[in-house]
């Protein structure tokens, strides 16, 4: 992923506060065979202290990947919308003139995967993992010996994915005059389509942090 200086995340707060926020659903890819193309999961995940926990179905065809290979990659996608070539206009020249570009907050993990097979290590990363989603506690017990989870756990197997590296990328013209950013934010606000509102919001939030963007 290519991050331009003024792409880069400002400090590791700033990602880490993005993905706790609600972006909990990425893609899992793994190097396949030899002469294949890589294995690509869509999930969602929890995070752990220095993990990323998943669970995925016994047939998913990426557990042979993982078992060839355990180094994978894990990539967290949000808040994107298309930029209209005649939004980047710079002034004084005809509005067709201007590029159209895309916005998007990405967070990309290199992690090292630890498959979990043992009936008990699957049920606790089952109940973190509902700790996150439904921290109301609406759900049965996750034990391995009651219904229904006790008999469904055969089906499944568990990851720990331990990040070595995360690289994040907030692209949002950061490197473009004041006026040019607040004006794009503007009208993305207006148009409010998809997730143009949570983009303009994340352009409106690195505005107030950058400034005027200095190399």
């Amino acid at each position: 992923m290519l991050i331009h200086p003024w792409d880069t995340s400002l400090d590791e707060a700033e990602w880490q506060t993005w993905i706790a926020e609600g972006h909990d659903f990425g893609q899992l890819t793994v190097n396949g065979p030899p002469g294949h193309p890589p294995v690509a999961v869509p999930t969602h995940f929890a995070s752990d202290e220095n993990q990323l926990l998943i669970h995925l179905a016994r047939p998913n065809p990426v557990w042979t990947a993982i078992e060839d290979d355990p180094n994978i990659l894990f990539t967290v996608l949000g808040d994107y919308a298309f930029i209209p070539g005649p939004w980047r206009a710079k002034a004084g020249t005809p509005p067709t003139d201007g590029v159209p570009t895309s916005y998007y907050t990405a967070v990309q993990f290199t992690c090292r995967a630890h498959i979990v097979d043992d009936p008990q290590a699957k049920a606790e990363l089952l109940r973190r993992q509902l700790a996150h989603f439904q921290p109301d506690g609406d759900h049965a017990p996750v034990d391995v010996d009651q219904p229904p989870y006790g008999r469904m756990l055969p089906g499944i197997r568990g990851l720990r994915l331990e990040i070595i590296e995360a690289r994040a990328k907030f692209k949002y013209d950061d490197h473009k005059p004041v006026e040019h950013r607040t004006g794009v934010a503007d009208r993305l606000t207006a148009r409010a389509q998809n997730l143009d509102v949570p983009a303009a919001h994340q352009q409106r939030r690195r505005l107030d942090r950058v400034g005027i963007w200095k190399s």
